[in-house]
């Protein structure tokens, strides 16, 4: 089972994923996080029941985070993923409630 959920607030976008992050969930999930960007609002992306993430969805974790979407897990596994794709960035839990681990990459100054 896969499913997204997407809730748009006044000054952002949040989007919760349930199920695997693999195969052609991955798509989906980056399709919607684009249309997301495309409204010039911050995106936050919740891994909430994500019991198994492949490489491809790692990959995409670390891209999304890497245009500066907001990343945050519940769980075990799905948080030791965010935060080990997160290491080294500052941690906020500006969105976090119920034991979430919550990342916010800083865009970067050249």
């Amino acid at each position: 089972m896969f499913r997204i959920l997407k809730v748009e607030e006044p000054n952002a976008i949040g989007i919760t994923v349930d199920g695997q992050l693999m195969d052609g969930s991955i798509e989906t999930v980056e399709t919607c996080i684009c249309q997301a960007m495309g409204q010039g609002k911050p995106v936050h992306l919740f891994l909430r029941d994500v019991s198994h993430i492949d490489e491809r969805g790692r990959s995409l974790l670390s891209r999304l985070a890497g245009k500066g979407v907001q990343l945050s897990a519940s769980g075990v596994y799905s948080s030791y993923v965010v935060a080990e794709i997160s290491r080294g960035q500052p941690q906020s839990s500006e969105w976090g409630s119920g034991g979430a681990i919550c990342i916010r990459k800083r865009p970067r100054e050249d």
